[in-house]
């Protein structure tokens, strides 16, 4: 947690108390100086006066040099060294001791141990500041004259000092310093000077204090009463011998350990050491002891559908969920869509797990589908302005690393109410975010998923949501792992809360771009990919183009390669203007077709309308051949046309067909009967009604049927 974003902790916290309450120690502007002030000037301002004149006539600095250094300090002269008349003195004076005075007022009833400040104490502080503040305003408001002014301090009865302003001037006045003077009496600050004694002063004297367990040994500390309850929050992450600090302290009475042995223990980095049990805690030890404990069993945080799982695997069912978590509102829909529910897992069948120079896993695929969630939640709320937090967690650093990289531009939002972190499971121990996406990183199909296996690991990054979790991981991997993964997979889908990532367009556009970069062609260059696996047309690849691809080092152009291809394939077709400015001959001239793809390098894409048996039916499909500069496009149509001259004419005739549905050309079929096509110029046959097309439960529309 960043505290310099949380203002309102600042109170919390020593350091910061103590910088508060030096100021109200300091001899010469201090709580007793600033009181003492005070009552003086509103007991006897005439004298106070008087004094002022007469240090202001003096050409030394004799014995009332300090006074006349204090109001000197206060500029208490006019630009032009006129003295001040007695009623701007006594305005000026008077606003001057009230500022300091509320300072040191506010300051010692919020930073001072209440054990040092009694209730009505602070409560008469508290009523004497709004009495200072009502005479400041009539002060401020008072329109008369500077000898009308002096007889109300003075307390002279004529009458006029017995109508408007001037009565309740006096009145408030009389009873402030009745106020300032039992404060006086009731509460007296030691002299103490420096910030250590202060800080002493306040340990020495505070009933209930918030410490790490290292920092626990400065509560001795001259103390007047010794502690009597320990509570150790977390205990179960606490290495036993770290409980034993606070657990020294003289007088304890009551220890008092909460924790979840179900999390995550202390952090024990050398081998040697944990398996040693270095890491175990007191609250681990008592557990297998058979201690007595106490369940705290009602949750309180996460919706239902989110804490099921947990609740049933790592606590056996016996977590409740509370009321709040129950109510109709506590559902909350971020994103549109089944996948973006308060709980999915979301399957990435294409992530590529590396291990970099730290010896950490990552999978920069996932980290992609993440990006892409969380550019979709960023335009939600820039649509919704409804404030949002989004917590990521991966088990590897150098997953969180790739992640804070592609996030980081959303840092300037924090305030605005769009927040997004990146941490690991350990960094999101006793932490919570509205919503929560869970990279698991590892794919690699044999099922190894290492320290993710760990029970208390999972169990961490499971609690950590309010309204959503979206769990991303590879199916194959994670069923193979034999770990608790494997229930949660197997979980999502008996619940139906399992869904592959490229149902979502955009995240099948940003896995398909995280492949380009990482050039795995091979995973794309396939009928059965996420690439086409939609598609009108089935496309099948030459190993040519696949070398060709992997050649070109722009991702760019890549992409644009690609986005061609799926165009295509959906029945699409480019403009006469965007196909090669070349001539061909010979049956290339029929057969291939060749588009420009942009980019500075002038690529061209080839490929043809090839006919495949599937069952008992033939039907056309996409044949990608290559993409190649435009002067290699006339060699390349040379071989082409040894090819297509082992075609019979009825294979060519059946490529050379098109049939149109709307705007898309869309692909033919026909039965496998060979004496359907014994004439391959039997336009008649080929022209037979739409039920012998496969037009892959298109919107019904027009259709014709025409040469190329």
């Amino acid at each position: 947690m960043k505290i310099g974003n949380h203002d309102d902790l600042l109170d919390v916290f020593l350091e910061h108390r103590v910088d508060m309450l030096v100021n109200c120690f300091l001899p010469s502007t201090g709580w007793n100086n600033s009181l003492e002030s005070m009552i003086s000037l509103l007991d006897d301002p005439e004298s106070r006066y008087n004094t002022y004149l007469e240090n202001i006539k003096k050409d030394d600095n004799g014995d009332d040099d300090k006074l006349k250094k204090e109001e000197s300090d206060n500029n208490l002269l006019k630009d032009d060294d006129v003295p001040w008349t007695f009623g701007e003195y006594f305005k000026n004076t008077f606003i001057s001791i009230c500022e300091s005075l509320e300072l040191c007022m506010v300051n010692l009833y919020t930073h001072l141990p209440t054990s040092l400040i009694q209730l009505e104490v602070a409560r008469n502080m508290i009523r004497a500041l709004g009495l200072l503040k009502s005479l400041e305003t009539m002060l401020g408001g008072a329109n008369v004259a500077n000898e009308g002014l002096k007889q109300v301090l003075n307390d002279i009865k004529d009458i006029r000092s017995r109508e408007g302003c001037f009565t309740m001037w006096s009145t408030t006045r009389n009873e402030c310093l009745q106020l300032l003077r039992y404060l006086r009496l009731t509460f007296v600050l030691p002299n103490l000077i420096g910030k250590y004694a202060i800080q002493d002063f306040c340990l020495a004297n505070a009933c209930l204090a918030f410490c790490t367990a290292s920092s626990s040994c400065k509560l001795n500390r001259n103390r007047n009463e010794p502690l009597e309850y320990l509570l150790i929050d977390e205990a179960a992450q606490l290495k036993e011998c770290e409980s034993a600090i606070p657990l020294q302290l003289p007088g304890l009475r009551h220890a008092i350990l909460v924790g979840d042995e179900m999390q995550l223990p202390a952090l024990v980095k050398s081998k040697i050491s944990e398996k040693a049990k270095f890491g175990r805690s007191l609250f681990e030890r008592l557990v297998v002891l058979g201690h007595h404990r106490l369940l705290l069993d009602v949750q309180y945080r996460m919706h239902p559908s989110i804490s099921l799982f947990p609740n049933r695997e790592f606590y056996f069912g016996q977590i409740k969920d509370a009321q709040n978590v129950k109510q109709r509102s506590y559902e909350k829909h971020f994103l549109q869509g089944k996948m973006y529910s308060s709980y999915s897992f979301i399957s990435i069948a294409h992530g590529k797990e590396d291990r970099g120079s730290s010896h950490s896993s990552k999978n920069v695929v996932e980290a992609a589908v993440v990006s892409e969630i969380v550019s979709k939640l960023f335009k939600r709320f820039l649509n919704t302005r409804n404030p949002v937090s989004i917590g990521v967690i991966s088990p590897y650093k150098a997953q969180v690393y790739v992640i804070e990289e592609q996030i980081r531009k959303y840092e300037t939002y924090s305030d605005r109410g769009f927040s997004v972190s990146a941490r690991s499971v350990d960094g999101f121990q006793g932490g919570e975010e509205d919503v929560i996406i869970i990279s698991t990183v590892r794919c690699n199909g044999n099922g190894s998923v290492g320290f993710v296996s760990n029970r208390q690991r999972a169990n961490v990054a499971l609690t950590r949501a309010r309204y959503c979790l979206w769990i991303l991981g590879d199916e194959v991997t994670l069923l193979h792992s034999g770990s608790v993964w494997k229930k949660l997979v197997l979980d999502a889908k008996e619940r139906e809360c399992f869904h592959r990532a490229d149902e979502d367009k955009s995240l099948a556009q940003a896995i398909v771009a995280s492949l380009v970069e990482l050039g795995q062609f091979d995973t794309l260059l396939h009928s059965n990919t996420l690439l086409f696996r939609k598609a009108t047309w089935k496309v099948f690849f030459d190993n040519a183009f696949g070398r060709s691809m992997a050649r070109i080092r722009n991702a760019e152009i890549c992409k644009e390669v690609l986005s061609m291809l799926t165009k295509l394939a959906s029945g699409w077709r480019p403009p006469q203007v965007e196909r090669a400015p070349i001539a061909l001959r010979g049956r290339s001239s029929q057969l291939l077709e060749m588009y420009k793809i942009k980019g500075r390098l002038r690529l061209y894409l080839l490929w043809t309308v090839d006919i495949i048996k599937e069952d008992s039916n033939y039907i056309q499909v996409m044949k990608v051949f290559d993409v190649v500069p435009l002067s290699d496009v006339l060699e390349l149509a040379k071989q082409f046309d040894i090819l297509f001259r082992s075609y019979t004419e009825d294979k060519m005739q059946r490529c050379k067909y098109r049939c149109v549905l709307g705007n898309l050309i869309v692909p033919m079929r026909w039965p496998g009967d060979p004496s359907s096509c014994a004439e391959p110029d039997d336009v008649l046959y080929l022209s037979r009604p739409l039920s012998l097309l496969s037009l892959r439960e298109e919107p019904e529309t027009s259709t014709a049927l025409t040469y190329r």
